[in-house]
């Protein structure tokens, strides 16, 4: 495949730490180009020192020769006393770099220098802790960061989650699960993947293997809509279960539930059954390279075929069966069709009745009785009552 490159960096947020002593680091999420994503975790002081020794391996891009010339962003030194709120306030800046860094020309971008900085330490998967000192607290940035770069949340008490069954990784990506593991959530994707943490491990894990720990089963899933969201598939697939669907590449479907394993329930025609949601795109979205990677993915596992599971929750979880998905779907297709039809008829009738007043002879004014000789020559001038004698 060729030398290892970084295609993407994001900034999820940062950590505070109290072991060996307080301090913060941020957490990076790194997409590699073999399609592995990593979550590794930097001090800014650390990111200062990479940043200075990237200046000075390319001192015309840095604009040390030339400043016009300069294309390697700014990035502020660290104060002599980094507290929560500099960390904080920093994100933004932060995120900024990360981005522009990986858009620069492929020989400062894909150098060893940012390679080497950004790969998996030892201290990544397996971080110092103390079981003395309390748990490290987490504060992750918002989705609309970009908007408000210091509007943070937190201090974020990630959600706990149980394993229901052993799960076994496929990937370097993945993290291997035994049944009963409590693992915290750092990211929720709806492709059916979620970023997990477990002590000192880290890694992707099918959402159908988790339940919460403090509410009924799947409490965040959404209600199903029968009317429907367009999408286009971006990725074929034959079904493999009895009520999964098999649709090919282009084809337009309606997506009447979402759910949090990364597998909806989808219309075609008059036919619904289950597909893979990483396989499918909204539209009149673009589509990006990002998410064409993404595809290539296998799709996550459904609940529905993990065996033996071990939850507390499956009596308490609502159910819903592709029958009473089809008999819904098709209930709510046929009132909409009673509804234009009634439209309709409504519409033929107002035509229907105007028609015969259209086509009867407009009514004709009164013509008055003529008046009497008498009254003539009570009431008229006198050129008129000559004219009757």
């Amino acid at each position: 495949m060729g030398d290892a490159f970084i295609r993407h960096i994001e900034l999820l947020g940062y950590e505070k730490r109290f072991f060996p002593s307080q301090h913060y680091v941020y957490m990076f999420l790194v997409k590699w180009n073999d399609l592995t994503e990593k979550v590794v975790y930097r001090r800014f002081t650390e990111i200062y020192e990479f940043h200075k020794a990237l200046k000075e391996m390319f001192p015309i891009e840095s604009g040390d020769i030339n400043i016009e010339n300069r294309i390697i962003p700014h990035l502020p030194a660290p104060k002599w006393f980094d507290g929560q709120r500099s960390t904080e306030n920093r994100q933004g800046t932060l995120a900024e770099y990360c981005y522009a860094l990986v858009n620069l020309p492929h020989k400062i971008s894909r150098c060893l220098h940012v390679v080497n900085f950004f790969k998996v330490r030892h201290d990544d998967m397996n971080p110092v802790t103390d079981s003395q000192i309390k748990k490290p607290e987490v504060f992750l940035l918002p989705k609309d960061s970009k908007k408000n770069p210091t509007d943070i949340t937190g201090p974020i008490v990630l959600q706990t989650y149980r394993a229901i069954a052993d799960y076994e990784k496929s990937s370097t990506s993945e993290m291997a699960l035994k049944a009963g593991d409590m693992v915290d959530i750092v990211e929720k994707s709806e492709n059916g993947w979620w970023f997990c943490q477990l002590k000192n491990k880290r890694g992707w894990v099918p959402a159908a293997y988790l339940e919460p720990m403090d509410g009924p089963d799947e409490s965040e899933e959404q209600e199903p809509n029968y009317a429907g969201e367009a999408y286009v598939v971006q990725k074929s697939y034959t079904a493999v279960e009895e009520d999964e669907l098999t649709l090919k590449e282009g084809d337009t479907i309606e997506v009447i539930h979402k759910l949090l394993d990364g597998w909806w329930v989808v219309r075609k025609d008059e036919t619904t059954g289950y597909y893979p949601s990483m396989y499918l795109q909204k539209a009149g979205e673009v589509n990006t390279s990002v998410k064409s990677e993404l595809r290539n993915r296998g799709a996550p596992p459904r609940r529905s075929t993990i065996r033996n599971a071990k939850s507390i929750h499956r009596q308490g979880r609502k159910k819903i069966s592709q029958e009473t998905y089809r008999r819904n779907s098709k209930k709510y297709i046929q009132n909409q069709r009673n509804m234009r039809e009634i439209s309709q008829n409504k519409a033929d009738v107002i035509i229907e009745k105007n028609e015969p007043e259209d086509n009867k002879p407009k009514a004709q004014p009164a013509v008055p009785p003529r008046p009497s000789k008498d009254l003539i020559l009570n009431r008229c001038t006198e050129s008129t009552w000559r004219k009757i004698l």
